[in-house]
């Protein structure tokens, strides 16, 4: 992903915060607290704490405040990747480039991990003091449970080697890939106190558009990288490579009608989309 002036200097600052809020690798549990800071500070795009502060510096929402709300969505993702890559889940042994959070500790200590991003993600956006905190505190937590996230990923696997209609495959990604990068663009919304109801709505569908086509780029990417169709269903699978691509088109043109409107006074929020739009694996 082609990186902006703001892009890097947000990823550094989000990086810095995760820095200053994860336990010292050398406070017991050291090895616990070692392995919380190798699944979360070694890789990653962070693409979910940019939708946060594009979304928020728009809107002139205090930085403080949107470095709470990225370090918590980033934490979320990172313990999903951690327990997604467990020989119970995807069973996968590298993650960006390096071995997973289990396989360079262990499979208990993986789990821990987990569990204890989970918690320190929340124990964080509970101690900003934005206009909005509860309900952002509300809109993390469903967007990371079963009505979210992990409630995709639950519907993932039992459809393993089975056919799925176009309607539940985007069920399954809205929750699974889709809701936490609606909640990133929230987060970053209701950090502000010029955040108001017609604006957050519109926001939520743009994000909505943004969360499908990020996921249906990915599969698009990986049946070219791959050759073949996964055992788990994915829209080049239930559609083909070549309505897959129509599918993108069609939700792209709807992302741009959003920005449209949004647009002079989120401009960040397009770079971010059209880097991800024009990525590259």
């Amino acid at each position: 992903m082609q990186q902006s002036q703001f892009s890097q200097n947000r990823i550094e600052r989000v990086n810095q915060r995760l820095d200053e809020i994860l336990p010292s690798a050398e406070e017991n549990p050291q090895q616990l607290h070692r392995a919380m800071r190798y699944a979360t500070q070694f890789g990653g795009k962070r693409i979910r704490p940019l939708l946060v502060y594009a979304t928020g510096e728009g809107l002139n929402a205090p930085l403080a405040e949107l470095d709470l709300a990225a370090c918590a969505v980033e934490l979320i993702h990172a313990y999903s990747l951690v327990h997604d890559d467990l020989p119970a889940m995807d069973n996968d042994d590298m993650r960006r480039g390096q071995p997973s959070c289990h396989k360079a500790f262990d499979e208990a200590t993986a789990i821990l991990v987990g569990d204890a991003l989970q918690s320190l993600a929340f124990e964080i956006l509970s101690t900003g003091n934005g206009p909005h905190q509860l309900k952002m505190i509300q809109i993390l937590a469903s967007a990371s449970g079963s009505r979210g996230m992990v409630g995709g990923q639950s519907l993932d696997l039992n459809a393993i080697n089975k056919k799925l209609s176009h309607d539940e495959l985007k069920r399954i990604h809205h929750l699974k890939t889709g809701a936490l990068i609606v909640a990133s663009i929230q987060l970053g919304a209701l950090s502000s106190p010029e955040c108001n109801p017609s604006l957050f709505g519109q926001l939520s569908e743009f994000a909505a558009h943004l969360g499908l086509a990020y996921q249906i780029q990915d599969d698009i990417f990986d049946h070219q990288e791959e050759n073949q169709l996964s055992v788990q269903p994915c829209f080049v699978s239930t559609l083909g490579l070549e309505k897959a691509h129509l599918l993108l088109k069609e939700i792209n043109d709807n992302i741009q009608h959003h920005l449209t409107s949004l647009i002079p006074s989120m401009p960040e929020l397009e770079a971010i989309y059209l880097s991800i739009a024009n990525r590259q694996h």
